[in-house]
């Protein structure tokens, strides 16, 4: 595979896709989802949602119970993992301690029989693909946390797949490596035209990376659509509270959210033709160049309201126990739907 080449057709689609593990444990439960050609996708939620399940029956490490999986318009449902045209790279990497950076790539290739002679070829084109040629003796424990990664995204790429499936692959680094990594990963995706799908239990990640963002409950997709349209439009209150940075609150026409940057507070009287609330406030939280501050609503809701301010625009005369107007544009309140309940008991997954 050369620099820039992209594959025609490398797009996943699942039908109605379950996993049963009995009658009553389900992990993923009839999911639809199609992912373009060449497009980032990233599959989150809280533990339990079923994403690791649809990833492990994406790359043939689970069976599937109901429905089919086609990529590049081939029915892969019931393909052996290494006939799918999918490759797996692993939350810990699976690295072999045994071996050195170039026969770890090379691996595949052993025992598919390639000659020593061909795979070592091969696996040190991937290596300085991915700028670790110079580590190509090294063993993993002689590699940092990102060398390691980007190893076994040469072993996952050597057998040219159409499809790289990442179990979160950042959660084991260190914050400041996670986020140079995740740039480097979106830089491959680009680069290799491949599609990634990558499981993440992290709202900010899926926000950098994705180009769809899928968020699942229950074995079930409760919104899928790109990182602007899911944190901006939830749709369900589910969606809304996992995404943080949104405000659940009571109107006329039922729940609505709206972000805690969108709300703007005063002493004044309500704007004509805005909606508001008047409330106490409780804390402000210094943050750098924003302030978060928190308010104890006067309509009844137990519930606190976050407000999420340029620290500039914070009054220095605010203080807690005071009583203050929360205000909202009315495009910036943003209805809730019902949102999806389990059909039945979902498992861990």
């Amino acid at each position: 595979m050369t620099s820039g080449t992209h594959l025609s057709n490398n797009k996943l689609e699942l039908i109605a896709l379950s996993k049963h593990y009995s009658a009553t444990s389900i992990a993923v439960d009839s999911i639809d989802l199609t992912v373009p050609t060449n497009h980032y996708c990233c599959l989150l939620g809280p533990s339990g949602c079923g994403k690791t399940s649809t990833l492990r029956m994406i790359a043939g490490h689970e069976v599937v119970t109901s429905g089919d999986i086609i990529l590049g318009g081939r029915n892969i449902t019931d393909a052996s993992a290494a006939n799918r045209g999918t490759a797996m790279m692993f939350q810990s990497y699976a690295l072999f301690p045994h071996l050195n950076s170039l026969d770890n790539v090379a691996f595949s290739l052993k025992m598919r029989g390639v000659s020593k002679t061909e795979r070592h070829q091969r696996a040190m084109a991937l290596l300085e693909r991915v700028a670790m040629s110079q580590y190509a003796q090294r063993f993993p424990s002689e590699l940092s946390g990102g060398q390691q990664q980007r190893i076994a995204l040469a072993r996952a790429l050597i057998m040219q797949p159409r499809v790289l499936l990442l179990d979160e692959p950042l959660s084991a680094l260190d914050p400041f490596l996670r986020i140079q990594m995740r740039a480097e990963l979106r830089h491959w995706q680009k680069e290799l035209g491949l599609t990634f799908i990558h499981v993440t239990h992290s709202q900010e990640e899926a926000m950098a990376l994705a180009d769809t963002m899928v968020v699942m409950n229950h074995g079930r997709i409760e919104q899928s659509g790109s990182p602007q349209q899911v944190f901006s439009q939830p749709a369900s209150e589910f969606v809304a509270r996992f995404m943080g940075g949104h405000n659940i609150l009571k109107s006329s026409q039922g729940l609505v959210a709206v972000r805690s940057d969108r709300i703007s507070v005063s002493a004044a009287s309500p704007a004509t033709g805005q909606p508001g609330v008047q409330a106490t406030l409780i804390d402000i939280e210094y943050q750098g160049s924003f302030s978060l501050l928190s308010f104890n609503p006067h309509n009844g809701s137990q519930e606190p309201v976050s407000v999420l301010l340029p620290e500039h625009l914070v009054d220095p005369a605010w203080h807690a126990g005071g009583d203050y107007l929360l205000q909202w544009a009315e495009a910036d309140s943003h209805p809730l739907g019902p949102g999806l309940s389990p059909r039945r008991s979902p498992i861990a997954a």
